[in-house]
């Protein structure tokens, strides 16, 4: 199969490259920064989904897996907008215009509504995202693009792969500076103490391993599947209460935006609000029809990102500058 990725250089996207390889597969990575290490198999193209001319790079392609996503910079949201709208637009045109016959989209959790988290959330939860969050409702907006993609288009088989919050040592350093800033110190993280809290913050979450999130995206370009699957790791993280304390909630916002504001952290404070409204999902689907598993639960995950932020990982693509 011939499958091209776009995003492939990112958090995300070299974990997809690297659950390709070795099968009868082309990979083609699509990139605005190339790596700094070569990946023997993979045909590399730097190209912006912005600008190029997309529909010659897909052309002969049996999938397309769309990771180009922007979160930062955070102030600038018409940048935002013109990667994660506008790119995915062309993305999918290109698509249609390529006679590709498969789009594997990267959704997210954040394009959920609002749901308690003492329960699970199946694939049928309304996706309308968290308003005050541009990542999450651009998500949702995408996914209303992709809806009237369907309609114009049923000979394409769309795959929405919905992931939790994605971690690895290598993405260490960009997560620190997203949300941590130069005011958190070292040794102040370290794993044991952390993971205790994070077991007793009134914030539940989930994550998975950026490797098993690969492996996720090559099962969904490689089969014959079609819809949304939700992706993450056991067990939940935090405390599974309907919903957070607003005596907890509210201050840490506060703080968020207050360091946001400052541009001492890079995260919007709308991250916070996901954080506490973002549902709990259930991953039945991706185990019985992608066959499906994790191999790193939800704390070892969680164990080897907080080591990374200790001495401060980084992976083999540099940061782009916006």
């Amino acid at each position: 199969m011939r499958i091209v990725i776009t995003g492939a250089t990112g958090n995300v996207g070299t974990s997809v490259v690297q659950a390709l390889l070795g099968g009868d597969h082309e990979i083609v990575g699509i990139a605005r920064r190339r790596p700094t290490e070569e990946v023997p198999g993979v045909q590399w193209i730097r190209a912006d989904v912005t600008t190029t001319d997309l529909v010659p790079l897909f052309a002969g392609a049996d999938a397309v897996v769309h990771l180009a996503w922007l979160i930062q910079p955070s102030h600038e949201p018409d940048v935002l907008w013109r990667t994660n709208v506008v790119g995915t637009t062309r993305v999918i045109e290109a698509v249609a215009a390529a006679g590709v016959p498969r789009l594997v989209h990267a959704s997210s959790v954040g394009t959920y509504a609002q749901a308690p988290k003492d329960r699970r959330v199946d694939e049928s939860h309304p996706t309308d995202g968290i308003p005050t969050l541009g990542y999450s409702w651009q998500k949702a907006y995408c996914e209303r693009l992709l809806d009237r993609f369907e309609r114009e288009h049923p000979e394409v088989a769309v795959v929405r792969m919905r992931p939790a919050l994605i971690f690895k040592a290598d993405a260490a350093h960009e997560i620190r500076q997203l949300f941590l800033g130069p005011l958190v110190p070292t040794r102040l993280l370290a794993p044991g103490a952390v993971r205790r809290l994070i077991d007793r913050s009134p914030i539940a979450f989930q994550c998975l391993h950026s490797l098993d999130a690969g492996r996720a995206y090559a099962l969904a370009a490689a089969s014959d599947v079609r819809g949304p699957f939700n992706i993450a790791a056991e067990p939940p993280l935090g405390q599974l209460r309907a919903a957070p304390p607003k005596a907890f909630v509210a201050p840490v916002r506060l703080l968020a935006g207050a360091a946001w504001r400052s541009r001492l952290v890079r995260a919007s404070p709308g991250w916070i609000d996901l954080a506490a409204a973002a549902p709990i999902m259930d991953t039945t689907r991706a185990h019985r029809e992608l066959g499906w598993t994790p191999t790193r639960d939800a704390h070892e995950t969680l164990t080897e990102l907080l080591e990374g932020l200790r001495s401060d990982t980084r992976g083999t693509t540099p940061p782009l500058s916006s």
